[in-house]
């Protein structure tokens, strides 16, 4: 049976600053199956990747992505809030980490989050999708987000993406996903996994998030979920590989 996907959260988060090429590398070299990511739009329009609808979680600046062009974005600082070593580390473009994982060789998966739950960025979905048609990418890609009507627009613009629903309350998208089946995975929180578990209504295979702990790890492992998202891909890796 096909062991349980690693995904690495936004890079190795643990281990590196979030979303940031230096984190994807770490991501690679470890030998995660899969890199998850977050996406929002810059003032010009750019595909940036950013976890936070602000800088200031993550860089030494403040204010909204949205409100800054990327050049400005590009001055920032984005890995001294996680160790000063790294203070060299700049916002990586989508584009930037798409040729990354190409030039690395990186055959696994690429989740893609569009962070369009609390800012609706228009045409962010199409944005995405021209900047992985336009080159022959070796990865597999998967698109996610909490906003359904997100997903509706990547399915409009090409019904062979691979779409994911995020989410930690089934409940509130169960009617309106039961009448369109955009789905072919769904991404719950390890919460309501549990809660769900045996549920025989549960029809999608699931990949869960944020698995972090040694317990919560041989749980999911044990459950043989389909993946999980974790901010420690090499531990993750080796207790998966143990049991």
């Amino acid at each position: 049976m096909k062991k349980t996907e690693i995904i690495a959260h936004r890079g190795s988060k643990g281990t590196h600053p979030e979303n940031t090429l230096i984190a994807f590398e770490e991501a690679i070299q470890v030998g995660s199956d899969g890199i998850e990511l977050d996406v929002h739009l810059t003032r010009d329009g750019e595909v940036v990747v950013i976890h936070d609808e602000t800088i200031d979680r993550t860089s030494n600046g403040r204010g909204l992505v949205r409100e800054f062009s990327l050049k400005k974005l590009k001055m920032l600082d984005m890995g001294s809030w996680f160790d000063s070593k790294f203070k060299s580390c700049t916002i990586p473009t989508l584009q930037e980490v798409i040729d990354l994982l190409n030039q690395a060789g990186f055959n696994g998966l690429l989740n893609i989050e569009l962070k369009t739950n609390k800012f609706d960025y228009p045409g962010i979905e199409r944005k995405v999708v021209e900047k992985l048609s336009k080159q022959a990418n070796l990865f597999s890609v998967v698109f996610s987000s909490f906003n359904y009507q997100t997903l509706i627009r990547l399915n409009t613009l090409d019904r062979n993406l691979d779409l994911a629903l995020l989410f930690e309350d089934y409940e509130e998208n169960k009617t309106r996903l039961d009448k369109k089946n955009l789905m072919k995975m769904f991404h719950p929180s390890l919460e309501w996994f549990k809660n769900n578990d045996k549920n025989q209504s549960l029809k999608y295979p699931v990949r869960l998030w944020t698995i972090n702990s040694e317990e919560d790890l041989v749980y999911c492992f044990s459950k043989k979920v389909f993946g999980i998202f974790t901010d420690f891909p090499q531990k993750a890796i080796a207790i998966r590989d143990e049991n």
